[in-house]
């Protein structure tokens, strides 16, 4: 669905950003800035900010460093695209947009987008109807001896899908819909000479985005047919990688963390518990995607994946997949008990709470099944467990929960906690560009270079200082340019600062409403948002020299990679010596 920018403009225009924040955040003047909890972290001081003074419409949280317009605000807190931000803000407005344009790609796209999700919703609809049928007595009393009531059977739309093969594909056909827009459902099987339905004799799962629209299906098979579970395949609105099963209802939960499963039933069985934080992932082994999906929601996850050995190296893979989003995951022990619908239904939920707050933190249930692979009775099976652990140990950034997690893991496995946290710190300098002093000089120099922390580091402080102080701008013109900023987003968020800066005036909310990507808006929020003053004036000279001078270097280094030319060579090399005698102050 596609809006002019006109349109775009008015809407925004429209939009009071503290209204509209403060119908989900609750907020206080200070001065002329409104501050409030940040919905995006857990936090007991206000570090949530809300400016709204001439074109910085803006909102930014001081402490977990999220930020954007009032449209980032939207899609971040109700998980919604684009175009569905910009018309929860027009119908606020009372405005009336336009009739969506089907003429084109991009807008025939979505037309069939929103036929699919109406396919979607019918289907789902027959396959609740028919569980209550004759015909689906035997599902529905699959579920009641799975020990779901009725109103847990309602809230998550359980259903059936009849045995013979082409029932759904008549109804919804009846309904008018095309073969051509069936055919992209994933419910349908079309070819010239066969036709029927994907799913059939199966117990019904609809799968829901946050906005409870029907995005594909989950099947148990009735009886002994393969494959036991049947899942949707991916269509225009529906990315296993990027969706979790129950999540439109664990993200209303007023808790602190999610609980992680493996299935639906498990799901399903601890929402009826009392459990409403449990999501699963869809088939499909825990992903980027899904960590980053989490990560909107929480901070912190417990894994409650099945107790078996393959359970296990799933719930090892998964916190590898959270730890980088930044999400803190802890491991609960359900044995003897399979699963937790298992372990529900033989103990209690009260059981379940006391598994769930006595988790193990996911580092050390890493190095638990990390020793498993050793013989720790060898001298060189646990030397090699030690280093293994070790970098596994650098990975935890909080410098304090490092060193408390090294001194748990030497104490349980008898390491020396000196040689230990030696190894650590060396594994931790090496990750960010700073090579252990023992390595040759030339090393530490091609380890800085490949940084791409580093090298992103520098022009973040570079475009913070544009954002905040023209003097800065004055000084650095005619040395570089947006051409030296070359990583996302910070290349595309540099040529909107210099832009701005060339017509004498930074559009903040214009600049993130220019970017497509949540994640990029809130790192240009990151930088209109930075306190030029916050850093003494002799060591901010330093540091910006710095930064302008490995910008300027980098720029040729990457000019030279791809340079043949000798000659050419040898004047690229002299301009990164002058480079290196740049003073900017």
């Amino acid at each position: 669905m596609y809006y002019s920018q006109e349109i775009i403009d008015q809407v925004i225009e429209a939009s009071d950003i503290v209204d509209v924040i403060g119908s989900y955040v609750t907020l206080q003047k200070k001065g002329s800035t409104y501050f409030g909890l940040c919905p995006f972290h857990s936090e007991k001081t206000p570090s949530f900010s809300v400016t709204d003074n001439g074109s910085r419409k803006m909102f930014y949280c001081f402490g977990c460093h999220t930020g954007g317009s009032v449209l980032t605000f939207l899609m971040k807190y109700e998980n919604y695209t684009y175009p569905e931000a910009i018309k929860a803000l027009a119908d606020r407005a009372g405005i009336k947009l336009p009739e969506p344009d089907y003429s084109g790609e991009v807008s025939a796209k979505a037309k069939l987008k929103a036929q699919v999700l109406e396919v979607n919703r019918e289907a789902a609809k027959y396959f609740f109807h028919m569980l209550k049928t004759q015909r689906g007595s035997a599902a529905y009393g699959y579920l009641k001896g799975r020990g779901l009531d009725d109103n847990t059977i309602l809230n998550f739309g359980l259903g059936y899908s009849d045995m013979y093969r082409d029932d759904l594909y008549k109804y919804i056909k009846g309904l008018g819909y095309p073969d051509e827009v069936l055919k992209e459902t994933a419910l349908f099987s079309i070819k010239e000479n066969d036709v029927h339905d994907i799913f059939w004799n199966r117990v019904m799962f609809p799968i829901m985005d946050t906005r409870n629209r029907v995005i594909g299906f989950g099947g148990r098979v009735m009886g002994d047919g393969e494959p036991k579970y049947l899942n949707s395949r991916e269509t225009v609105c529906f990315e296993k990688s990027r969706n979790l099963y129950g999540l439109n209802a664990a993200r209303k939960h007023k808790g602190k963390e999610l609980i992680l499963c493996e299935g639906y039933m498990d799901v399903i069985a601890l929402h009826q518990a009392g459990f409403t934080n449990a999501v699963a992932s869809l088939g499909t082994a825990l992903t980027d995607g899904h960590a980053g999906l989490l990560k909107r929601y929480t901070d912190n996850v417990v894994i409650s994946y099945d107790s078996d050995t393959a359970g296990q190296d799933a719930a090892l893979r998964a916190i590898q997949k959270l730890r980088p989003a930044g999400i803190s995951a802890r491991v609960a022990d359900l044995r003897p008990y399979k699963d937790p619908d298992e372990l529900i239904k033989a103990c209690g939920g009260a059981e379940y709470e006391k598994r769930i707050r006595s988790a193990e933190s996911g580092i050390m249930f890493e190095t638990g099944v990390l020793s498993r692979s050793y013989d720790l009775n060898d001298p060189e099976g646990n030397a090699k467990f030690g280093n293994e652990a070790a970098r596994r140990l650098s990975c935890i950034q909080d410098d304090l929960e490092r060193e408390n997690y090294v001194s748990a893991f030497c104490a349980k496995y008898g390491f020396d906690r000196a040689i230990i946290s030696g190894k650590v710190k060396n594994f931790v300098l090496s990750a960010q560009g700073e090579v252990p002093r023992a390595l040759p000089v030339r090393a530490a120099r091609e380890a800085k270079k490949d940084s791409n922390r580093w090298i992103e580091q520098n022009q973040k402080i570079v475009l913070s200082y544009l954002a905040g102080d023209r003097s800065f701008y004055d000084r650095i013109s005619g040395v570089i340019d947006e051409k030296n900023f070359t990583t996302g987003p910070y290349d595309k968020i540099a040529k909107l600062i210099f832009a701005g800066l060339r017509l004498g005036n930074i559009d903040p909310a214009g600049v993130i409403n220019s970017l497509d990507e949540t994640e990029d808006q809130e790192k240009a929020a990151d930088i209109l948002n930075f306190d030029v003053n916050s850093v003494p004036d002799e060591e901010k000279k330093k540091m910006l020299n710095d930064s302008v001078i490995n910008l300027k270097q980098h720029s040729i280094d990457l000019l030279l990679e791809n340079e043949a030319d000798p000659q050419r060579m040898v004047e690229l090399g002299k301009l990164r010596q002058e480079a290196g005698k740049l003073k900017i102050y």
